[in-house]
């Protein structure tokens, strides 16, 4: 793209007046239908060192009312972010809804100059562009706009500007050694630009190479661009979004009513194997910590299964420095207003570290899709996107265990009532559980497609037969113990 580009010609000085005005004035208007709308945008600004992204970009957000926007500086990785996956810091900076989020760098720079530098191989920068793909085909497809600029100038006149720069005290601080070592080996970098453009310029999120020569045209570029985006992107807001096909190798799995549920323990089964699995588990533990590796336990499961106790029993064996319990109800507004599994992308594990989610990512294709919160459109969609979610974890190097807790119907009805008499258990009884348990069907309909469509070989699910708590606790942990083993035996 940048081999081949073609420079517009850069009109008069009193006709980039004219269109600046006109394109001001129209964002200004924007802004109030963008709240009305809900349309999250996410700007992103790349390019060469000495660019101008950061004089254009000031420039940029004095048209807009300062309660709808946030800069996202995207400098290198910290080393809590390198903690986590590779999207992870980028995923979390997107806009809330009737929102812009401004990035000055992000994915491009991150990947680019990790791949000069030698730090990723040929195969480590495929699989970076197959994980950028997928987020930002995931990010429009959920109705964000997604604006991706790269500031070009020639070799000639990056050298010029970055002297300047260094001859002034107060602005030599902005050349770092990296621009430096860019000018030198500009072609060399122009060919992993180039490639990296070519890699990710697609229809939905294309790439607009901006003539960053002259900063006022390089501002009107960028503003033209944005209003004329945002007003498609008004025009194109009722179409449904195509699914695509599954690519992750899927397993087979029982459907809910194939499972039997007569498996139980006696107590004294139990306490010896509680005993031991819990020891195991805590060894592992700190194994896990040692070598770095991130775990996160899904559960998933009827209302009074035992989710609770049996999350319990694992919790018991580990670190407590080393673990987090994500009880997950329904999002608070401003998770609302976000692509749904962005608060799950904020509540990752750092590497060596266990996440355990009560409740998860699958309220999209289950109690979203159920009560309404979501169109048919969306949860048909999302099997896909959790998957590539979950395969981004795996790529990461996390172990992934998901749970089913299975129950019968009678088994449920049992447990309600008890905790309905009993005091001190009646706070976990609401309307809400009466009313989930009056659509059981329609609820374990939509539970095996779920089982079915994303029971992946690199995060497959677990039925926990739980009419026998005992007996779920105990496989809980065995099946925990076994994920870390498999993987550490790798």
């Amino acid at each position: 793209m940048l081999k081949d580009w073609n420079k517009v010609e850069q009109p008069t000085a009193e006709e980039v007046d004219k269109r600046l005005a006109n394109a001001k004035n129209s964002l200004l208007q924007q802004q109030i239908a963008m709240k009305e709308k809900k349309l999250p945008v996410i700007v992103l600004l790349e390019g060469w060192g000495a660019a101008g992204k950061g004089s254009v970009l000031g420039k940029l957000i004095k048209n807009i009312d300062p309660r709808f926007f946030k800069v996202a500086v995207m400098d290198e990785p910290t080393e809590e972010e390198k903690r986590k996956p590779f999207l992870y810091r980028h995923f979390v900076k997107i806009p809330e809804a009737g929102k812009f989020v401004f990035m000055d760098s992000g994915w491009m720079s991150e990947v680019t100059s990790q791949k000069l530098s030698g730090e990723l191989s040929e195969e480590e920068y495929k699989k970076r562009i197959e994980s950028i793909k997928r987020f930002e085909r995931q990010l429009t497809d959920n109705g964000y706009l997604l604006l991706k600029f790269f500031f070009n100038i020639d070799k000639k006149e990056q050298k010029k500007r970055l002297k300047k720069l260094v001859e002034d005290k107060n602005t030599a601080w902005r050349v770092s050694k990296h621009d430096r070592w860019q000018n030198k080996h500009y072609d060399e970098c122009m060919e992993v630009y180039d490639q990296f453009l070519c890699d990710t310029n697609h229809s939905t999120a294309p790439w607009y190479i901006v003539d960053a020569k002259d900063k006022k045209w390089a501002q009107l570029q960028i503003l033209e661009t944005i209003v004329q985006g945002i007003d498609t992107a008004f025009a194109n807001s009722a179409l449904s979004v195509p699914l695509l096909q599954n690519a992750f190798p899927l397993k087979p799995i029982s459907r809910l009513d194939e499972v039997s549920l007569d498996k139980s323990l006696t107590d004294e089964e139990y306490e010896r194997l509680l005993d031991l699995y819990q020891k195991r588990l805590k060894e592992l533990h700190n194994e896990l910590y040692r070598k770095k590796i991130p775990v996160i336990i899904a559960y998933e499961g009827w209302d009074a299964a035992g989710k609770g106790g049996n999350i319990k029993r694992i919790t018991e064996a580990l670190d407590p420095r080393g673990y987090e319990v994500h009880p997950i109800a329904s999002p608070e507004p401003h998770e609302k207003s976000r692509h749904y599994l962005w608060r799950f992308w904020n509540r990752l594990p750092k590497t060596g570290h266990v996440a355990i989610f009560d409740r998860t990512w699958y309220g999209r294709v289950m109690v979203e899709r159920l009560e309404g919160f979501c169109s048919k459109n969306d949860w048909q969609r999302a099997y896909v996107e959790i998957n590539e979610f979950e395969k981004e974890l795996s790529d990461w190097g996390a172990i992934i265990v998901k749970f089913w807790v299975q129950i019968d119907k009678d088994t449920q009805l049992a447990r309600f009532k008890e905790r309905e008499n009993t005091p001190e258990k009646r706070w976990k009884i609401t309307d809400e559980d009466w009313r989930n348990r009056e659509k059981w069907d329609s609820y374990e309909e939509a539970v095996n497609e779920m089982l079915e469509k994303t029971n992946t070989s690199y995060a497959p699910w677990h039925i926990l037969e739980s009419n026998d708590k005992k007996y779920a606790r105990i496989k809980a942990l065995k099946t925990v113990i076994e994920a870390i083993e498999k993987y550490e035996a790798k």
